[in-house]
């Protein structure tokens, strides 16, 4: 198969032939658009998706021709003929990918990395820029045949997906700190690990320093299944001067910015929506300036892809930026302004998606105009991810010596499983990276009026001022507070007090006084830039004022998004003038 290119990543990464062949690649959303009428005239890329019989990397004589098979440069997406053979318009530069269809599975290079993209940039990244990290060596002429190798792999549709985003390390002792807790949580999944078809991180994989790439795959290889990545705003070339080469270094590393995949009769979607406004200002903050929006050429491919795509199949779309976030609707830092436009395309198909970026935990049901409202059954279900970095690696350091990491909305630091049954249903599962895995909610008692205050004060401890001791006179007074970590608008919670009937406890918007005293308490350890924020998933109930002084059993049951039980409880003691619990 002379003149023929298959991927392999080690032509990627040599340049040799300019594969940036790592799980994805695609141009730059603004970028210029390949195809008809882009002002730059048209080339066409052609090439073979074939079956790789032999796990070589490239085609042999007995591989055949896979047909049906979608193939994409971005914003056409085509279909190979009987052969395997697909053709497809591109411009000056391009990034062509396959879209993995169910039933097979994509070759992996030595660090997991799924390849299954070919990068066409002849000049490779202009020299100019200037670029901090390496951006992607010259690819030469496209050449005469890009071929894809697929391999046969039974799927089935009940399967898992591990879900990080934000791991966000800065460092080499950060990474670490990834390694030690999500990673290591996930290796611990022994009875679980066996359901898990892939994971993926949702962006913001580094934290502005792009070197770690190498070190993060290897670690990230080891769980053993094949890893998806997608960019955040911390994986961004600050030195670009535009949203065209700000993701440089990533395609370098990882491929195409945005792509799609199939598995177990799923079509998963995996946006990029960082809109790259060009680098800091004395006035913009750390880092580049950029904003949440998919962008046309995007919105065009999954339109395209849609089409393609019988309307019963599930959809899963993944992102970096939530669509609404409660931090801000409509700030489009942290929200994606044209989310309607994607909600348009999806309408009248199952769907859901998920997203990082705030570092907060939260559930959102969005109607067709974009906009937050009540779940239901048209109501779009939008997840935002517990950030496997928490507060950004912030916190008094635990009994190894990681921060504790808590998020600013209080959910400790961990991750997400996607579980799918029959290809059709989905439910999500919060996982802490550090706690107890089947922790789900930590229960506190607000008695202090001015406790924000009285956190900062180095004397008091902290159990003092929201533990479960409380003196009579102060019942009537005191709050019982419930972060369920990963709740929503169709969770709720109840409050048990010993034999007495429950009481419906009431969710409410505002910090966790929990973190927020942690924060106060731990100055040194955290970042500049951390500070509480309110939680959408907290619940509160008052103590009754005829609870006489003695021992308590306080019980906290509560139903979550999908409307399974959990359940915690604390001993509450209640003292009289004396200071006795009875």
């Amino acid at each position: 198969m002379t003149d023929h290119t298959t991927l392999t990543r080690r032509t990627t990464l040599a340049g040799a032939t300019a594969l940036a062949l790592a799980p994805l690649a695609a141009l730059a959303q603004d970028a210029p658009a390949a195809g008809p009428g882009n002002g730059q005239g048209t080339a066409q890329v052609t090439g073979f998706v074939y079956e790789d019989r032999g796990g070589k990397g490239r085609r042999g004589p007995d591989d055949p021709g896979l047909p049906d098979v979608l193939v994409s440069n971005g914003r056409e997406v085509v279909r190979t003929d009987a052969q395997g053979r697909y053709a497809l318009p591109v411009g000056d530069e391009a990034v062509i990918f396959v879209i993995k269809p169910t039933g097979h599975a994509l070759p992996l290079g030595a660090d997991g990395l799924p390849r299954f993209s070919y990068l066409h940039q002849p000049a490779g990244t202009p020299a100019d820029l200037s670029l901090r990290y390496p951006g992607i060596a010259p690819t030469g002429p496209l050449p005469s045949s890009v071929d894809f190798g697929l391999v046969r792999s039974p799927e089935i549709g009940d399967f898992d997906v591990v879900l990080f985003t934000d791991p966000q390390p800065e460092s080499h002792a950060e990474l670490t700190f990834v390694r030690d807790t999500a990673i290591a949580r996930v290796l611990g999944m022994r009875d679980e690990l066996g359901k898990v078809a892939f994971g993926m991180t949702t962006g913001d994989v580094l934290f502005d320093d792009l070197s770690l790439y190498p070190r993060q795959n290897r670690l990230i290889a080891q769980v053993g299944v094949p890893w998806f990545h997608i960019g955040g705003n911390h994986d961004v070339n600050f030195e670009a001067p535009d949203a065209r080469h700000a993701r440089e270094t990533f395609k370098r590393s990882f491929g195409a910015p945005y792509y799609a995949l199939e598995h177990g009769g799923v079509l998963f979607l995996m946006l990029d929506n960082v809109h790259y406004l060009g680098a800091a200002t004395a006035t913009s903050g750390r880092g580049g300036r950029y904003e949440g929006r998919i962008g046309e050429r995007q919105l065009a491919f999954i339109e395209n892809l849609l089409r393609q795509t019988p309307t019963d199949r599930l959809v899963v779309v993944a992102m970096h930026i939530p669509l609404a976030s409660d931090l801000g609707p409509d700030d489009p830092g942290i929200s994606t302004a044209d989310r309607a436009q994607l909600l348009r395309l999806l309408a009248g198909r199952p769907c859901f998606s998920v997203s990082g970026h705030t570092h907060t935990t939260e559930h959102h049901y969005l109607g067709p105009d974009g906009r937050p409202g009540a779940p239901g059954e048209d109501a779009h279900h939008h997840h935002v991810l517990t950030a496997v970095s928490g507060s950004w690696w912030s916190g008094p350091p635990d009994r190894r010596g990681i921060a504790t990491a808590d998020s600013r909305d209080g959910t400790p630091h961990g991750f997400h499983v996607l579980s799918v049954t029959g290809g059709r249903r989905f439910t999500t599962r919060y996982v802490p990276a550090s706690d107890d895995a089947d922790r789900q909610m930590r229960i506190v008692l607000e008695s202090q009026f001015h406790g924000d205050d009285l956190a900062r004060l180095p004397e008091t401890r902290l159990y003092e001022l929201l533990g479960a001791t409380i003196p009579a006179e102060s019942a009537g007074s005191t709050q019982v507070v419930v972060n369920l970590f990963d709740g929503g608008p169709r969770s709720r919670v109840v409050l048990r007090i010993g034999d007495r009937p429950p009481v419906p406890m009431t969710r409410v918007r505002r910090p966790d006084p929990f973190v927020a005293a942690l924060y106060a308490r731990n100055a040194a350890t955290k970042k500049s830039w951390v500070k509480a924020e309110p939680c959408s998933h907290l619940w509160v109930a008052r103590l009754p004022r005829d609870l006489g002084a003695g021992t308590h059993r306080l019980t906290v049951e509560a139903t979550d998004e999908y409307g399974r039980p959990h359940r915690d409880g604390l001993v509450l003691e209640v003292l009289d003038g004396a200071g006795r619990a009875g």
